[in-house]
Order: structure tokens, then sequence, then C-alpha cells
């Protein structure tokens, strides 16, 4: 195989794979990237057997065929040529030789013949938005759970149906919904499918690479979920298992709510936070009348508490939180304004954004004892 390619678009291709190369793996072949040269172009193929990614970039092939090299040394020493084309010619014994100016380098490779066939893409289900399906990851891929125990929380609920799609995450401590509206053309029942986080980060990749109005084609078979952008294919297998009820979850009736200049809450809750436990990272707030109040318990560490002034004629209510999980939320939005709402010191509370649209986003979060 023989080909000769620009190194920005080599550079840019083998980016998107280095999330889905399996760094620390008992299978050598999988941490290497795949690259067949065929017509006018090359095929990257990158996979850990959990997640695949299959994308192209322009290139002069010389001769047909396809290698596989070592995915973070080839990036790792591409990256560092000069602008330019790169000649890269794979020999019978696997072995890569990359020209580029006056560098010539040799790299081994290995036998594509045990390089994983990626499964094909079924028909498309849905056409979505790649930037919504991007801003609806951003605001719930924190709240997945990090236990590996609990498996059916190691990823999003994703719901399409008529009319648009649901995203849902939980770690059984708090939980994260957002709703969009967007037409998906083709949807006409509801498909329900766990995607894990790490997918969930990779399709954030694309979007931050891709154009903004690209389309994602969605599909799912029995074992995977494949999400295509252009020229891109990122696939990944599905969770199993059920994912909890989250409509149970949702609080029905929250009597109580302040509005909150985010900036000022987040400061408030950033500094507050120094002196919280570390472990539990509890604060307390509290709505009085006239003003929301932030403050910390009595460590060795010292105590800090800060007010917020507000509009609020409710009872005085005190509820103890991570402070963290607020922290997540206020980070992952971006209006002026946030709304929290609340029962008591003993149920859930609620976050939401300020802007009209607030019921989209919905962020509940369980109270600490302190």
């Amino acid at each position: 195989m023989e080909f000769t390619v620009s190194r920005a678009d080599l550079v840019r291709e083998l980016n998107l794979s280095q999330g889905v190369v399996e760094k620390k793996t008992t299978i050598p072949i999988l941490s290497n990237v795949l690259l067949e040269a065929d017509g006018s172009k090359i095929v990257l193929t990158a996979t850990d057997l959990e997640l695949g990614i299959r994308c192209s970039c322009a290139a002069r092939v010389k001769k047909s065929g396809a290698g596989t090299v070592p995915a973070r040394r080839l990036l790792d020493y591409v990256r560092l040529l000069p602008d330019g084309d790169v000649q890269v010619k794979i020999q019978e014994n696997h072995w890569a030789n990359l020209v580029s100016g006056r560098s010539k380098t040799r790299i081994a490779g290995m036998s594509r013949e045990s390089f994983p066939e990626l499964p094909k893409m079924p028909a498309p289900l849905a056409e979505i938005p790649l930037g919504v399906l991007a801003s609806m990851i951003g605001k719930t891929v924190f709240a997945i759970s990090n236990e590996e125990s609990r498996f059916t929380l190691n990823g999003a609920l994703l719901v399409l149906k008529k009319g648009g799609l649901v995203m849902v995450a939980t770690d059984g401590h708090r939980l994260a919904m957002i709703e969009s509206s967007a037409d998906l053309p083709g949807v006409t029942g509801a498909y329900r499918a766990l995607l894990p986080r790490k997918a969930m980060v990779e399709i954030q990749k694309l979007a931050g690479d891709g154009p903004s109005e690209a389309v994602v084609k969605f599909a799912g078979d029995e074992n995977h979920l494949f999400f295509e952008v252009g020229e891109r294919l990122l696939l990944s297998r599905k969770l199993t298992g059920n994912f909890p009820d989250y409509e149970r979850v949702l609080p029905k009736e929250q009597p109580l709510s302040v509005s909150l200049n985010r900036e000022e809450l987040k400061g408030a809750i950033e500094r507050v936070a120094q002196f919280s436990d570390e472990r539990s990272r509890a604060i307390r707030l509290t709505a009085a009348a006239g003003e929301f109040k932030v403050h910390s318990s009595v460590s060795e560490t010292g105590e800090s508490e800060e007010s917020i002034p507000i509009e609020y004629d409710g009872a005085s209510t005190e509820i103890g939180f991570n402070a963290e999980y607020i922290l997540d939320f206020l980070r992952a939005v971006s209006d002026e304004q946030v709304n929290f709402l609340f029962k008591d010191a003993h149920s859930a509370g609620e976050l939401q954004p300020g802007g009209e649209k607030s019921g989209h986003y919905r962020y509940v979060i369980m109270p600490m004892r302190i």
C-alpha cells in the first residue's frame, strides 16, 4: 500500500481516533489504527471493541491496500512534522515507511488480518442536528455514575419519539433530564437506548470538529448504536439492562422557588465549598425572607458563609447538598438566571435554567443530612 496525504488532514482524522483506541489493552492490535487506501482517499478505523470510529480524508493513492500502525505513535510523530505532504508506504512485513521533506521514519505495524471488523450500519432511524445532540450530552453527561458495578447507570438513556428526543442521566444521587422538540424526520414510534459515556464524549468531539449545521444520521441494531456525520461514523455497543423509571424521580410539586443570578450563585458556592468536608462536599442552602444563604459547616479548616439578596417571602428553609453537584449544573448552563425549586429540608431540590424553556431541562438533586 502506498499513498500521499496532507499532514494537516492526517492529524485531524487521527485526533478523532485517540478517544477510541484502547490505551492499556491485552490485545495489541486494538492500540493500532487501520489504514485502508483506495481510489482517492484513505479510510482510518479504530476500535476498543466497545466503541469504533471510521473516518477518511483525501489522498493520492499510488497502490491500494491496508495495514495497521500504532495510533498514538503515528499521531505523535506526524503532529511534529512540518506542514506539507506525507508519503506513506506499508510493506509486506507490515512496517510503515513515512517520508516528509528530509524526514524518513519507519514504524512497526501489524497485519490487518487480526484487526476486528466493525458491524455495518443499518438504515438510519432518524436525522438529528449534531449541535442539538451535543448540547443535550453537555447537560447530562456529568450526572452519569462512575461506579462500574451500576452498569445501567454508566451511560444516558436516549429516547427518540415523534416530535423530539429526551436524554436522561443519573447516578442515584442526582438526575439530569433534557428534552428537545427538534423535528426528527423518519421517527414514528418511540425508540429507547442506553448510550455509554465514552460514546457521548466522542460525539461531542465530532460536534466540535464539524460544521455547526451538521446532521447525525442515527441508527441502531440489536447490539450497537450508529452515529454518522458526513464521512465519519461512530458506533458504540449499547448498554444492556433497565434504566430506572426517571419520571417517578421527577418531583411532582415544588411549592417554593427562588430565582438567582447564575454567576453570583456559582461564585458563592465555589468559595464556600473550600471549607466543606473533603469527602461529602456538603454545604447548606437557606432560603429566607429577602436573602439566600450559602454556608459550610464548621470544620477543622474553618467555615464560610455568603448571602445573596433575593425576592422571596416563603417559609424559611435550609437544605444540605453536595456542592459539586450544584456546580456541575451551573457550569453546564449559560442562562443569566437559574431557578431553584424546593419543598422542604427532606425532599429533593431542583435546578432549572431561568429562560423561557426552563421546563425542558430539569436537574434534580437529593438532599444531604448535615
